[in-house]
């Protein structure tokens, strides 16, 4: 465990128009995303590749033409005529009412190991909160679409909200807000990015909660969806997607500070999958706190 005090616990071809012919790959349109965004990213598409590659039909993925963000992605997925299949994020109850979640935890349920990104300058005052109650006192910012906002604030933390990615570094080093919660596979690119501003990972609190990153794909490609499923864990199952993520998480987490690493295997894929029904309670030490379902 990491050297921290846990905070919070078979149909035919699909033709368009009937003018492709049936030898033809099926298009899988997913987003081109911010890397900064999704430091992950190379991992997802290769397990997506690899997942579909397992697949009797013959699929053909490809980037969008645009950059999306995950609010306009999940937006597009829900459209009649979507202009991508399938994207990545963490599912809520909201999603899966209109989209078809896969169940497969793509990153092993390591999306909900958090540390906090901060002012460089404020790094000691962070060793003197050791409770839930103590990290109240301060205010967390996140994007205004993401389930984490939620699971932060029916844990009764503060949260403040943008709808611009790189904005959420700015209002920290400026002083609006005082931490940044990222995954363990995030935190480090994006504290080297930026840099400039001063800030910093503290090295004292780990915040957790079940969470996970899934495929989501467009409703009207349940064919897809169900390939994705079948696929994804023989695909992470390989030798080499088996090692991306642990090697990722363990060499981060090396340059944090010493002591062993949550390990991936133990996310379980249902897990995760429960965090869309309610937010999980939060745990103080071994001290289990009372669950506050998530509004």
């Amino acid at each position: 465990m990491i050297g921290r005090r846990p905070l919070i616990g078979g149909a035919g071809l699909g033709l368009l128009g009937g003018s492709a012919h049936a030898d033809e790959p099926d298009s899988v349109v997913y987003p081109r995303h911010e890397s900064l965004q999704d430091a992950q990213v190379g991992y997802i598409q290769r397990l997506m590749f690899a997942a579909l590659a397992r697949s009797e039909r013959r699929y053909k993925p490809q980037p969008s033409s645009l950059l999306m963000v995950q609010s306009r992605s999940l937006i597009e997925l829900g459209r009649p005529n979507p202009v991508i299949d399938v994207f990545w994020t963490m599912t809520n109850t909201e999603r899966e009412r209109s989209l078809l979640p896969v169940r497969f935890p793509i990153d092993r349920g390591l999306l909900g190991w958090r540390i906090a990104l901060v002012r460089r300058a404020d790094i000691e005052r962070w060793k003197h909160v050791r409770t839930l109650g103590e990290l109240a006192a301060y205010t967390a910012v996140q994007m205004h679409d993401w389930p984490d906002t939620e699971i932060l604030r029916a844990n009764g933390l503060p949260v403040q909200t943008a709808t611009h990615f790189p904005g959420l570094f700015t209002m920290l080093a400026r002083g609006r807000v005082d931490y940044f919660p990222r995954s363990l596979l995030e935190i480090g690119p994006e504290r080297d990015q930026f840099q400039h501003l001063e800030l910093e990972i503290e090295p004292y609190l780990l915040l957790h909660y079940p969470a996970a990153l899934y495929f989501i794909v467009a409703p009207s490609r349940p064919r897809l969806a169900a390939d994705l499923s079948r696929g994804a864990g023989a695909a992470a199952g390989g030798r080499q997607l088996r090692a991306d993520v642990p090697e990722a998480v363990r060499r981060r987490a090396a340059a944090l500070q010493p002591g062993p690493v949550p390990d991936p295997e133990s996310a379980k894929p249902g897990a995760a999958a429960r965090h869309a029904a309610a937010a999980q309670g939060a745990v103080v030490g071994a001290e289990a706190l009372e669950e506050h379902p998530a509004p």
